[in-house]
């Protein structure tokens, strides 16, 4: 045929029949495309790093085998694999680390080493190395929302993909008496959005280098279909959780769809009069990320989509306030697990919080152009300040009557927040802490904190944030990436409260990830001042740090920034930004 004619031919055919066909795929034909579900998420396979632990030399041979990378590909080669034994009493069992904690699952490849009858094993995932070590029902062990320890078959030279958790070992064991299995491969399933990190945070101190970076990467693995608290527990949408992790978002990722679908997803659940989560508060931070949410990404059209559910909710807040202006809110009363005993300290947050979701429902309603429910607001926000709780010893109710105004920040971070190091603070509030220390000017003493608190998590080896942390358990504790030693405190299986306990505590979780939004607005000191970060303001507290440099995202691009501190202490700083964006300094 005539090289002209074939590719006239090849040219019909991509052009015309080829996508017709693709049209008419088996897998769609005449399938209601309403009834298919699809997912942006990426899945990799990761090699294990190293092994943690063997049960017996004896039962399990060639284990440095499954530090090879894999293909995911089973063939007929057998002998000098992976090889778990089992004699009447004693079991073969084996724990792998892939070195960091990741969201999926696990994928086995077997070679013709292994019985088609008695081929069951047990599978634990943990994101501690005593979690996979464990036992269900046992010190807190668990298998709610995500299956961690359960029993499969394997195939017979071939491929199981199984599991759906959060974790970062895996402990696989022989069930079978006087038995023999060979296992080629162990990869673990690595399921994420594949987006990139537009924001960044570098200075000369590293341990906040570190911690910037885990709080990005803590919020990356729970920004799955939807955006969830914690990839082992709770793998929900609590909006109130949510609020970090949108500033986290925000500071890292820029504009994402798992904020939006998240919010609309809660918003659908819940019909008013009813609380979101059946949480009063909760309700609030719905209102409160709309307003960052605008402000960070100037949607317009996505906030217009809200007013109706908006303003409802508003109206119905304001029957939740008695004459003398002070809150007086059913449902469940809540603000973080730490301070649940402190009724006091409940009433001041949510006092603060009534005041501070009045005013974000003002500046929405206006930009909406609702001036009635505008004025609304700005009166029942002038009715609240009416009422001025104590502080009642908490630096979670601290936090929030500063941030409100209805306590100057100087005073709380006095009397309050300044005290006792890091004790008493807890992962999620500890958001609010920084934040309100830093309107009190006491900048180094947030970065002291994040040092300190947030750093020993990483001490005891987390690459992730947890869901609550306490500075007294690094007494005399071990690592999570280590068996126990004798002597030494197991931290996963020891501490924890409420619906945390022991290994039921999860060890990432995004309401943790407070320091990297912080260090972007006042390390790096990138404050937005207008919708769509239109303008913002360039305002760097360096603390003791010699220079900081880094990105921000915003809807009309990258913004790169450079402090360096000079010998005489003034701080000189370059950037770019781009088109559309304004800065003040």
């Amino acid at each position: 045929m005539h090289k002209l004619s074939r590719f006239i031919i090849s040219a019909i055919l991509m052009v015309t029949i080829l996508p017709a066909m693709a049209q008419f795929s088996p897998v769609f034909t005449g399938k209601d495309m309403s009834k298919v579900r699809s997912t942006d998420l990426t899945r990799k396979y990761l090699t294990p790093e190293r092994i943690v632990w063997i049960s017996d030399p004896s039962l399990v041979q060639n284990a440095e085998r499954i530090l090879n990378p894999g293909i995911g590909q089973a063939d007929l080669n057998s002998g000098g694999y992976l090889t778990l034994k089992s004699t009447k009493d004693s079991f073969g069992g084996i724990v792998v680390d892939f070195g960091k904690e990741i969201q999926g699952g696990v994928e086995i490849v077997t070679t013709r080493g292994i019985s088609k009858e008695k081929n069951k094993v047990r599978i634990r995932f943990g994101e501690s190395v005593s979690e996979a070590m464990s036992d269900i029902d046992i010190n807190g062990a668990t298998n709610d929302h995500a299956m961690r320890d359960f029993v499969v078959a394997l195939p017979w030279l071939g491929r199981l993909e199984v599991g759906n958790s959060g974790f970062r070992f895996v402990r696989i064991d022989l069930i079978d008496p006087e038995n023999k299995i060979e296992i080629k491969e162990i990869s673990a399933i690595f399921t994420y959005r594949d987006i990139p990190y537009l924001g960044s945070f570098t200075c000369n101190d590293e341990r906040l280098n570190q911690i910037w970076m885990t709080g990005a990467y803590t919020v990356h693995l729970n920004m799955q279909d939807y955006l969830w608290d914690g990839i082992k527990r709770d793998r929900l949408v609590w909006i109130g959780d949510m609020h970090p992790e949108v500033m986290t978002i925000n500071s890292v990722f820029g504009n994402n769809e798992v904020v939006p679908k998240s919010l609309d997803l809660i918003r659908e659940l819940t019909p008013l009069p009813d609380w979101m989560n059946g949480i009063s508060s909760y309700s609030m931070w719905w209102i409160m990320i709309q307003r960052d949410w605008y402000y960070y990404q100037g949607d317009l059209d996505y906030l217009k989509q809200q007013k109706e559910y908006l303003v409802a909710l508003l109206r119905q807040l304001t029957t939740k306030i008695d004459p003398s202006g002070k809150e007086d809110l059913d449902g469940s009363r809540f603000l973080d697990w730490p301070s649940n005993e402190n009724k006091e300290a409940i009433h001041a947050g949510l006092q603060s919080m009534m005041l501070m979701t009045f005013q974000a429902g003002s500046e929405l309603c206006a930009v909406l152009g609702d001036p009635e429910t505008a004025k609304m607001c700005d009166s029942f926000v002038e009715k609240l300040k009416n009422h001025v709780p104590e502080m009642a010893g908490s630096k979670q109710a601290a936090a929030l009557l500063s941030m409100s105004g209805l306590v100057p920040p100087e005073k709380a971070n006095a009397e309050v927040l300044a005290k006792d190091g890091v004790h008493k603070m807890s992962t999620f509030y500890g958001y609010y802490m920084l934040k309100a220390r830093a309107m009190a000017g006491d900048y180094q003493g947030a970065i002291d904190n994040i040092r300190e608190y947030w750093g020993g998590m990483l001490d005891l080896g987390a690459t992730t944030f947890w869901e609550d942390f306490d500075i007294d358990w690094m007494k005399n504790a071990a690592r999570i990436d280590e068996l126990v030693p004798e002597g030494k405190v197991d931290v996963h299986r020891s501490y924890g409260g409420y619906c945390y306990k022991e290994l039921r505590h999860s060890f990432c979780h995004g309401w943790a990830s407070g320091p990297t939004s912080w260090l972007s607005q006042y390390v790096l000191g990138v404050n937005v001042l207008e919708p769509g970060c239109k303008k913002i303001k360039i305002e760097p507290h360096l603390g003791d740090l010699q220079w900081v440099e880094g990105t921000f995202p915003t809807p009309l691009g990258v913004v790169k920034i450079k402090h360096t501190k000079g010998v005489d202490g003034e701080i000189e700083t370059t950037y770019t930004v781009p088109k559309g964006v304004k800065v003040v300094k």
